[in-house]
This record gives C-alpha cells, structure tokens and sequence, in this order.
C-alpha cells in the first residue's frame, strides 16, 4: 500500500491515525498553571505562574516539533511554537 500524504501527515510510525495523546507532564503542568492563574491574578506569585505556563508551554511545543509522532503533531508544535514567542515580541 501506497503512503498518501494524508497518511504521512496523520498516521504514526505504527499506522495509527494520531490528531490527539493523553497530556504530559509539561502540557499537564500548563494546565494546572493555568488555572493558577485564574487565582492568583496580581503580585509575585502571578508573575512567577506566568514564568512556569510559558515554560511548560514552551517546552511541549519544542518537544512536539521535534518528536511529534506525525507531521500534524510536528505541525502543531511548531504553531503553538511560533504564537509563544510572537506573544513575547509584542
């Protein structure tokens, strides 16, 4: 059987179609991060959770653009890559 470019783009090294994984462990720390922030909205402690969210989101992202399991997840990282650092130089 022929790749097409859909199966290069979707499907991992085991053939699996793959848009979504369960969370790890810097995309989980983000999130709860996050939520952080919802809480602590002023002060040291926002800004020290704003450090740690970017970081993990930092960090998933480059994880994701070099060790994706397709080219969409590679995609992906590289997006939410690209919209961090763009957020920073405003």
């Amino acid at each position: 059987m022929e790749n097409t470019w859909l199966d290069r783009v979707f499907r991992d090294s085991e053939g699996k179609i793959v848009l979504a994984q369960m969370p790890n462990l810097p995309l989980i720390v983000w999130v709860v991060v996050t939520v952080l922030k919802l809480i602590f909205t002023t002060g040291k402690i926002s800004t020290g959770l704003e450090v740690i969210a970017f970081g993990a989101l930092f960090t998933w992202a480059w994880e994701e653009l070099f060790q994706g399991v397709n080219y969409f997840r590679r995609a992906l990282g590289l997006l939410v890559l690209v919209s961090l650092i763009a957020s920073k130089i405003q």
